[in-house]
């Protein structure tokens, strides 16, 4: 999985393409997690997320229970169709909170 980081003012936007599974889950953790310790405002856009397993699901949700915990906005967008996939076999679309929305043609 590749991170690309766009700072706007105090929102940060982080990129995520490729893979997200088990076999990249365990290095993303430290990053991403870092990243939201250190930014006021934090969005995730997954819809470069070509594969998409439990590891990253529990991930996602680690982020969201973090955020709470610091009482920081975290928002993720853009989901692509493996990650909807797996939100939509455990039912966990209203979980997150987030708006789940088809990314554009072309994506999965």
């Amino acid at each position: 999985m590749h991170v690309s980081t766009d700072y706007n003012n105090d929102q940060l936007t982080l990129h995520l393409r490729g893979p997200f599974t088990i076999y990249e889950a365990g290095a993303a953790k430290s990053l991403l997690l870092d990243e939201l310790h250190v930014a006021d405002d934090m969005e995730v856009d997954l819809s470069e997320v070509s594969e998409f397993d439990t590891a990253g699901l529990q991930l996602l949700l680690l982020m969201k229970r973090e955020a709470l915990r610091l009482d920081k906005p975290l928002r993720f967008h853009g989901h692509s169709k493996a990650v909807l996939a797996v939100i939509d076999l455990y039912n966990l679309g209203g979980v997150f909170g987030d708006p789940v929305v088809l990314a554009g043609k072309g994506r999965s």
